[in-house]
């Protein structure tokens, strides 16, 4: 827990505490690296129908052990990876192992026949955000458009976020590394988990935000954000609908986001991206958010796409 902190600045309590009950619920698959009688890493998944996602992997360090903890937790993935590939019914496999940095277990995958996708871990001062916006020129930031309203995010919005998500990750790199984007049941899955679990931190209602047509009051942008730590937050999810790109609603979405956040004394706000997005990862550095880690998404998949 102490590595997510330092180098997410995540408390990984909550989702400490809801693998457990994966583990007393037994339905946490997985393997555990044993020396001298004590654990020394662990990798585990979660089935999905017919994939399978690696959560994570991790080994730390014995003294007088004799393999290094990243030797471990190839050996560890080495055999989850077997596994999987040989499990009847798995036709897709995904992996996001955020706190390891790019190529550390590319081989792993590499071997196996995985795609691997950079993805880029960012983060916004909040602290230093009013110097930086200051300093902004006025007409990098476009107001809102007519005929559109920005407000918090709603329960009844659950829905129209979902057939948002799925329309706009149509055809789009960050679909095929996350097959939930594919479809409006998926990506209702997705929000299920982000609004009601605290897999990726508690869901922060103030600071999710939307915009509306004001007219038909039908979604145009949302933005989902959640507490990671007593002073960090994340931003889960953020899209636009494809007909109203250009106008500055992300932008717009970003600010009041931070905002909100900076209002109730959060200094820092992060966000994952895919490399391959150069658009979205134009758009978070224009914003001030600077990349802290660089980690990978492996996928391998047997289905037709």
């Amino acid at each position: 827990m102490r590595l997510w902190d330092d180098r997410l600045r995540w408390d990984y309590r909550a989702s400490a505490d809801l693998l457990l009950q994966y583990l007393d619920s037994r339905v946490l698959p997985g393997y555990v690296a044993i020396e001298d009688g004590r654990i020394s890493g662990y990798v585990f998944c979660i089935y999905e129908e017919n994939k399978a996602v690696i959560g994570d992997a991790f080994a730390v360090q014995v003294r007088n052990a004799t393999y290094s903890a990243t030797e471990v937790e190839v050996r560890l993935l080495d055999h989850l990876v077997e596994l999987l590939m040989n499990s009847p019914g798995i036709d897709r496999i995904e992996s996001q192992l955020l706190i390891h940095p790019h190529g550390v277990h590319a081989e792993v995958f590499e071997r196996a026949g995985f795609q691997i996708y950079p993805r880029l871990f960012m983060e916004l001062d909040l602290e230093s955000l009013l110097a930086m916006q200051a300093a902004d020129s006025d007409s990098s930031i476009k107001p809102l458009p007519a005929g559109f309203e920005i407000r918090g995010w709603r329960d009844e919005d659950f829905s129209g976020a979902g057939r948002l998500i799925a329309a706009c990750y149509e055809g789009h790199l960050d679909s095929y590394i996350n097959d939930q984007y594919r479809s409006v049941a998926g990506s209702l899955r997705f929000l299920h988990n982000v609004v009601r679990f605290p897999g990726c931190g508690t869901f922060d209602i103030s600071a999710s935000k939307v915009v509306v047509h004001s007219s038909t009051k039908a979604l145009a942008a949302i933005l989902l954000c959640s507490r990671v730590r007593s002073d960090t937050a994340h931003i889960t999810q953020i899209c636009v609908d494809r007909q109203h790109r250009g106008l500055g609603l992300g932008t717009l979405l970003l600010r009041s986001c931070a905002a909100e956040l900076r209002k109730r004394n959060f200094s820092t706000l992060t966000l994952t991206v895919t490399e391959g997005n150069s658009e979205a990862v134009s758009l978070y550095q224009t914003q001030h958010f600077h990349t802290k880690h660089v980690f990978d998404a492996m996928v391998w998949n047997q289905r037709k796409i």
